[in-house]
């Protein structure tokens, strides 16, 4: 079935959605709307990179590098940029590290921080992937009319800032 056409599929009339409890079963829901979306652009994206040898984690580390300070970023900064949490970058940084994708230099004020650096291989790693993610995000984003696709992602950035607000405000509870 066509893109457009399964998205109309699944759709209610927005007439009908106001009046209904925002947890109706015939209701579009976010939460499993951004985990269906995430889940099959990742996989997605893994599947046409494979060849490359990276994963979509490490492109994404790789594009933050080459977005952020020249200098490099530290693990926190990554950890956040990313939206992470300090493990999984420190796992995913050690397998880049092995790989040869990326380094630790000493960071220059703080003697407990380093500063990750893409190396030369990463950064022609980027590259290449760089140009097949642009591919997919076009083909993905083509479902939308011309004129609305920035405004969409505008509108995923809000709902993305009120998600993390909504975590920061929400204090952990014992198990």
């Amino acid at each position: 079935m066509p893109l457009k056409a399964a998205a109309k599929k699944r759709s209610i009339s927005p007439s009908s959605a106001p009046g209904m409890p925002i947890d109706a079963p015939e209701r579009r829901r976010l939460p499993p709307l951004l985990r269906r979306c995430w889940y099959n652009l990742n996989q997605t994206f893994r599947r046409r990179i494979a060849h490359v040898g990276v994963t979509p984690d490490q492109f994404t580390v790789m594009r933050t590098l080459t977005e952020g300070s020249p200098k490099g970023l530290t693990q926190r900064e990554l950890t956040d940029i990313m939206s992470s949490d300090a493990n999984t970058i420190a796992s995913l940084l050690e397998r880049m590290e092995t790989l040869g994708l990326v380094e630790r230099e000493p960071h220059e004020k703080d003697r407990r921080a380093y500063r990750i650096l893409l190396k030369p291989i990463g950064l022609r790693k980027y590259e290449e992937v760089r140009e097949i993610a642009i591919g997919l995000q076009t083909n993905i984003l083509s479902v939308l009319p011309e004129g609305k696709r920035e405004e969409f992602l505008e509108h995923l950035a809000l709902v993305a800032d009120a998600c993390r607000v909504a975590a920061e405000k929400t204090p952990n509870r014992p198990k």
